[in-house]
């Protein structure tokens, strides 16, 4: 039904707006004696028992009683990027996916199950682009199955916060009990930008392709060194940067139009010296002179350093993605 709060607000939303993008208002009374407004967008992702849930673009999802509803709306997508390169969700998601493989994949329908002896949840989750061609309970238990059977937790990488992307499902996993432990933003930008930063110790940045002990020492994540290897060479076109001793390193993919960069690391002892961009620097130069001209990279979001850095070179969210976990 479509509900009329009287004045100029009105409730323009039913449940049979599930899965669209919409903009609500809810009046909260507490301890003051006038009633406090509260506005929220996101995915409507469900509507049951006269309670919607919202998921907003950062993943979080809001549980609002109808009863408390003063207006509300189906709105457009978000409106595109005012900066940088133009890219949907799907082709980005595939370019990042090249650049950081699995040591072993299988299909289930449209998905992607990826494993890597444990080796980062990027290379051990699922991608799930598209249908699985079962029902959810029935893939979900496929996943399970499937991680266990390498000794390994159930992950799947979900998307939010652009056109596109697979709000619904990060809903359906919520209420089947899979929690969100990790999220990060992918980001774009144009490339050329960052090649010609002003960075002068970015001449001193030797690239190789194939990373050496003081990039692995200084990447810190490696438990297993041949095993990093083998993984860190896969992609298209593969650059390790480094300058002398590992104060500072960086990876960067080369795949098409597009350059990720990935593991931009610094020597805490080096840091506020450049050296994260130098690194990059050399990298998109390098990138450019294999015919990129668009950048991405995936940052945690609790990492405001980084986040500050790549603002500063011209990066800006494209959509943030979680790694669901398995119910234990």
């Amino acid at each position: 039904m479509e509900i009329t709060a009287g004045g100029l607000l009105e409730v323009r939303i039913t449940p049979a707006d599930v899965g669209k993008r919409v903009s609500v208002r809810r009046v909260e009374t507490g301890l003051s004696a006038s009633p406090e407004f509260t506005d929220t967008v996101g995915v409507l992702t469900s509507w049951d028992q006269g309670v919607l849930l919202i998921t907003k673009k950062n993943g979080q999802s809001v549980r609002i009683a109808e009863s408390s509803l003063v207006a509300g709306k189906t709105v457009p997508p978000a409106p595109a990027r005012r900066r940088g390169p133009a890219a949907s969700f799907e082709e980005l998601s595939r370019v990042t996916a090249r650049a950081w493989q699995p040591l072993e994949s299988e299909p289930l329908g449209d998905w992607t199950l990826r494993a890597a002896a444990g080796f980062t949840r990027r290379a051990n989750s699922v991608l799930p682009l598209g249908d699985p061609g079962i029902p959810l309970d029935d893939a979900l238990a496929r996943v399970t199955s499937w991680y266990a059977r390498r000794s390994l937790p159930a992950y799947v990488q979900v998307a939010t916060g652009a056109a596109g992307t697979q709000e619904m499902l990060a809903a359906e996993l919520e209420r089947r009990g899979w929690a969100s432990e990790v999220s990060a933003e992918v980001q774009i930008g144009a490339l050329a930008p960052v090649g010609d930063v002003d960075a002068p110790a970015a001449g001193a940045v030797r690239l190789t392709r194939v990373p050496d002990e003081d990039w692995l020492g200084r990447y810190g994540k490696v438990s297993d060194p041949d095993l990093a290897r083998r993984m860190l060479v896969e992609g298209p076109s593969v650059w390790f940067a480094a300058l002398a001793g590992g104060r500072a390193i960086g990876r960067c993919v080369v795949d098409g139009r597009w350059a990720g960069f990935a593991a931009v690391t610094v020597d805490p002892a080096h840091r506020r010296e450049g050296l994260a961009t130098a690194v990059m620097a050399a990298l998109a130069r390098r990138a450019l002179e294999e015919g990129a001209s668009a950048a991405w990279l995936q940052v945690e979001t609790d990492n405001p350093g980084a986040l500050a850095l790549y603002d500063g070179l011209g990066f800006a969210t494209h959509h943030t993605y979680h790694h669901y976990r398995a119910a234990t």
